[in-house]
């Protein structure tokens, strides 16, 4: 398959976006890939091997995969996965540049896919990864923030928009908690983590 690239006009000519109402550490990125790339990344993600979501013992509605490393939340701990594979590889080059950091430092990938009506609970990634950079794909989705506060959660919340992308990092990281309520369509996102050293 043909290499897919980032659309590297978008990604350098636009400015990162963090909206004073969202989190600390908390960057947001329209137009992260261009249609034509969102497309040919949709055709090649439909042929992967996708699961359904595991957590002790029980079945999410979404489905995941995972290259580098992939959790496993059944026994917490991570096990080796698949290489990178290559047609993610000008993604990770684009995402890797958001977060300010070299492309190799992005070892783990996990991409979720959501049929409609599939949803993601509240949570925090795990506390072995640190930065998290996520690609929507396809379909717009609501991204919740949450963060307890001695009078109660501090919320906040935007729309993800198709070919958009996000970076955790700071408060936005290690503070706050985030979920997606179900779909409306397919949808499918690919997360980029690096290593806490």
């Amino acid at each position: 398959m043909a290499k897919t690239p980032a659309h590297q006009a978008s990604l350098f000519d636009l400015p990162p976006v963090a909206p004073a109402h969202l989190p600390d550490g908390f960057v947001y990125r329209r137009e992260f890939v261009d249609a034509e790339a969102e497309a040919a990344l949709a055709a090649w993600l439909g042929t992967l091997p996708f699961r359904a979501f595991e957590f002790r013992g029980y079945e999410g509605r979404r489905q995941v995969v995972s290259f580098g490393w992939q959790y496993d939340f059944n026994r917490s701990h991570l096990l080796k996965a698949d290489d990178i594979p290559g047609e993610l590889l000008p993604l990770r080059a684009a995402a890797a540049a958001l977060a300010g950091h070299a492309p190799a430092d992005l070892q783990q990938v996990l991409i979720n896919k959501y049929e409609p009506g599939a949803p993601i609970g509240w949570h925090r990634d795990r506390p072995v990864f640190a930065e998290v950079v996520g690609i929507s794909l396809l379909a717009p989705c609501v991204f919740r923030l949450r963060r307890r506060t001695p009078a109660g959660f501090e919320r906040a919340s935007l729309t993800l928009e198709p070919r958009s992308a996000y970076l955790l990092s700071g408060a936005a990281r290690t503070e706050w908690e985030h979920s997606i309520p179900p779909v409306g369509q397919l949808r499918y996102s690919i997360t980029f983590r690096n290593f806490r050293s």
